[in-house]
């Protein structure tokens, strides 16, 4: 029987989104690409909630199987498709991937999603939110600096792309594209960003390859 299409709910813009795609490409994983356009909204209607509890994207399905949230999503494809293993197997080396993911996914990224740049705006002023994220982005660039500055070699943990990787370069493509950080004083982090440049898997996923992809 043939194996079931994958479907990923995402939006182009979503970083997200693109650690998904990311994986996903690495994996040679063929998908089906629904977008979620979130300017409009799309992400809290009926159809996606029941996908998304808390309506955002990216989603997988996989069959009967749905999973919301990069990182789960990228567990269940790591634990289901093993192909190019995002994860190595020293122990020391896969903390410091848990560690550099989580800090992008738990104390950079959430920071400068939609709802929270509403809400700043709301509640200081609409000039403000362009220095809250860069504030918070760069506080945590800076900590990655110092996380991976004993590990890192072409990649972030080594010369293999890891579970890291696909956190870092999203984020990094943000802050240079998105929010005018000034990469410079982040030469790891910024060396990291050329070599990404040149994986297609990598490129493959970002914003502006993306169906969705509206040009601003």
């Amino acid at each position: 029987m043939e194996e079931s299409k994958l479907k990923l709910y995402s939006s182009w813009r979503s970083s997200s989104s693109c650690r998904v795609r990311i994986a996903l490409n690495l994996k040679g994983l063929k998908y089906e690409y629904k977008a979620v356009n979130l300017l409009k909204g799309e992400q809290f209607s009926p159809k996606f909630s029941k996908l998304s509890p808390l309506n955002y994207v990216p989603t997988l399905v996989d069959g009967d199987m749905v999973v919301a949230e990069s990182f789960a999503i990228l567990m269940y494809l790591e634990d289901k498709y093993p192909q190019h293993p995002l994860l190595p197997p020293d122990l020391k080396k896969r903390v410091i991937n848990y560690q550099a993911a989580s800090s992008v996914s738990s104390s950079i990224q959430p920071l400068q999603n939609l709802v929270e740049q509403k809400y700043i705006a709301e509640k200081v002023g609409s000039d403000e939110k362009l220095s809250w994220v860069k504030h918070h982005m760069e506080k945590g660039f800076a900590a990655l600096e110092k996380l991976l500055k004993d590990h890192a070699a072409r990649y972030a943990t080594g010369d293999e792309v890891f579970l890291a990787d696909l956190f870092l370069a999203p984020q990094i493509h943000d802050a240079l594209t998105r929010f005018n950080v000034d990469m410079t004083q982040f030469p790891l982090l910024l060396r990291l960003n050329d070599a990404y440049n040149e994986l297609p898997a990598f490129q493959d996923a970002m914003p502006e390859k993306q169906p969705d992809y509206l040009q601003s």
